[in-house]
């Protein structure tokens, strides 16, 4: 059990006493600091306390500690965490600060970017509070659950915020809590009955190969700057679709030491701390995009690959300077829709759709290309990849958008037919077929049709007499031509005999 005592020590330099809540406890002792003082008058001559007003704020103190201690098990607890209990009363546990210390060590473990959405969630949730000193006892589940209806008209917060509260909670609840020793400092947890609503789907912000080619061949428009942020729109969006999507961030992180043998080697900054892999891609330079390597390339005095850490300190503040300059191509362009105008992250979603809609490639090649997490974690752990497919999946893209003027499957998807007609003519060369039950009942591929009539007719020829008046068998034609395709159906005793 723990032991008491109001003690004093040795005097201070003006002469005076501090008084103590001497702490003893499996032999440890330890010392509380009261903010009451005495002078050499109120002690005895063995050096203990005299004062009656001071004894009897230190006995008061002590039969507060020995309550509280009453009612946990202490007797495995260490004389330290004894006294960090009494300091600590639940009461005051400040959900703000703790919060704040949580932004604090992830800015210090290179997270800068997390950190920036923990402080944003901090602050929305402190001005529905009203006050920057939230407890921890006043978040409860219909606190909580109200503050996130103040949430519900936005597209990410929505999820982004709570999800960031919720995960400085758990991590408090780990640190304050000992369930071993029954010290339980954060009693409330009202994420049990509060259900985070998921954020809006993204609007998909892919262009076209066509729209694409239209941007990079927009004329710039005039400026008296050396280096107009339309031109560096241009120059980083192109940087970016052709490194496969590559992340604004990444660009701008990049050291010379990453950059050798004509590829770059670098680990994503979204994802390299939550991934076992480090979120590690290799990535060869095309040819095409060499020039603005050395256009951009950095002097001696920086270890960064790219000078953009010379006019921007940030690598926010050079993505925002990015796309005002992409924004500001598209004004040129006659873009009036503020939402329509183009975007870095434009980019990166057309290089994926290119690689899958137009090159053939699956969505796993997709996103091992652009270095997306995927769920082969523990065979990643024992496999160098090869990186090479990465990188011929990226030369097609870059040869359909800028080296071919071919039309893209959207484009194609999206054209309106001429008319609703399927016509015909005897220099057409057609595949016609007719099927009752799915089973093919005749079949040819010819040439000298002027007609659907005449298909049809020269089809029923070789049907069998067997089937039942009524019944519907379907036709197939297809003008191999131009491609269209035609499907039809008749009914035996009407359509045909």
């Amino acid at each position: 059990m723990a032991t008491f005592k109001a003690v004093v020590r040795r005097p201070r330099a003006d002469g005076f006493y501090s008084v103590y809540i001497r702490v003893t406890h499996r032999r440890q002792t330890l010392f509380i600091k009261t903010d009451k003082m005495l002078t050499k008058r109120e002690l005895t001559r063995k050096g203990e306390i005299a004062d009656a007003f001071v004894l009897q704020f230190c006995t008061q103190k002590i039969l507060e500690y020995q309550e509280r201690l009453n009612r946990h098990d202490i007797a495995q607890w260490t004389g330290a965490q004894v006294v960090e209990f009494l300091t600590t009363p639940d009461e005051v546990i400040s959900f703000s600060d703790y919060a704040r210390k949580h932004i604090d060590r992830l800015i210090d473990n290179g997270q800068e970017r997390s950190a920036k959405n923990y402080k944003l969630a901090l602050q929305h949730m402190e001005r529905y509070m009203g006050t920057n000193q939230i407890k921890f006892a006043q978040l409860t589940s219909v606190t909580v659950n109200k503050w996130l209806a103040t949430l519900s008209g936005t597209a990410r917060a929505k999820e982004m915020y709570p999800v960031c509260i919720r995960q400085i909670f758990r991590a408090a609840i780990d640190e304050l809590n000992d369930y071993d020793n029954g010290i339980i400092r954060v009693k409330t947890n009202p994420w049990g009955k509060v259900k985070i609503p998921a954020a809006d789907l993204p609007n998909k912000k892919a262009i076209t190969a066509e729209a694409c080619r239209a941007f990079f061949a927009a004329p710039l428009p005039e400026s008296k700057m050396t280096d107009p942020l339309p031109e560096l729109g241009r120059d980083v969006a192109m940087m970016s679709l052709c490194l496969a999507g590559m992340n604004t961030v990444d660009i701008y992180n990049l050291r010379k030491e990453d950059y050798y043998g004509g590829i770059i080697h670098y680990k994503r900054a979204k994802t390299t701390r939550s991934r076992r892999d480090d979120a590690y891609i290799e990535m060869r330079v095309p040819e095409v995009i060499k020039p603005l390597f050395d256009k951009y390339r950095a002097g001696d005095h920086t270890d960064r690959l790219f000078r953009f850490c010379d006019r921007f300190s940030t690598s926010d503040s050079f993505c925002a300077n990015v796309n005002t300059g992409i924004k500001k191509i598209c004004e040129v362009m006659g873009m009036t829709d503020p939402k329509k105008r183009y975007c870095v992250y434009t980019f990166r979603h057309t290089w994926a759709t290119t690689a899958q809609n137009d090159c053939g490639a699956t969505l796993a090649e997709v996103g091992f290309a652009m270095n997306h997490s995927h769920g082969y974690t523990i065979t990643r752990g024992y496999v160098r990849p090869d990186f090479t497919p990465a990188w011929e999946l990226n030369e097609k893209v870059i040869d359909f958008i800028f080296f071919s003027d071919a039309t893209s499957r959207r484009v194609a998807q999206e054209k309106p037919e001429e008319d609703g007609l399927f016509r015909l003519s005897p220099k057409m060369l057609i595949r016609a077929a007719a099927f009752f039950q799915g089973k093919c009942l005749a079949n040819f591929e010819d040439i000298g049709y002027s007609n659907i009539e005449e298909v049809t007719q020269a089809l029923v020829t070789e049907f069998p007499a067997d089937i039942p008046d009524r019944s519907m068998v379907q036709f197939k034609i297809v003008n191999l031509d131009n491609g269209k395709v035609y499907v039809y159906e008749h009914q035996k005793g009407k359509g045909f005999k």
